[in-house]
């Protein structure tokens, strides 16, 4: 009989709510305005990839903040992709037509673009042809 209740009283305090694994504390959820925060400075630190993700989650946590797809085109126009760059702030210009970031960011593609255009001219012409 002593074995048994040795048996039972070990299960009983197996059992028990207080030998429970100890709950894992909450993964902290962070909103859109810490994530592309966070998107910005991975790209500062060169990790494109970490960005990429995080300001793509910045947009998933709250597709109407404009912040979140500027973060986005950031990270595109840092890594010379102007036009999928583009398509961000205008989805953000879309969102709030006056959003300083996205309107400033196109000018500056805009910019840029005109350099190109105007270096690629100076490259394909002939010498000495009027």
């Amino acid at each position: 009989m002593k074995a048994r209740d040795s048996v039972l009283a070990l299960l009983l305090m197996l059992s028990s709510p207080a030998l429970a694994a100890t709950p894992t504390a909450p993964v902290p959820v962070l909103d859109s305005a810490q994530l592309a925060a966070q998107a910005r400075a991975a790209m500062a630190r060169g990790e494109v990839d970490l960005a990429l993700r995080l300001a793509q989650s910045a947009i998933v946590a709250d597709p109407s903040r404009p912040s979140s797809y500027d973060a986005l085109g950031d990270v595109y126009a840092a890594n010379h992709e102007p036009d999928y760059a583009r398509n961000y702030y205008e989805e953000a210009l879309s969102i709030d037509p006056s959003d300083p970031t996205a309107t400033k960011a196109i000018a500056s593609l805009d910019r840029a673009g005109d350099t190109r255009k105007a270096d690629a001219s100076a490259d394909g012409a002939k010498p000495g042809i009027p």
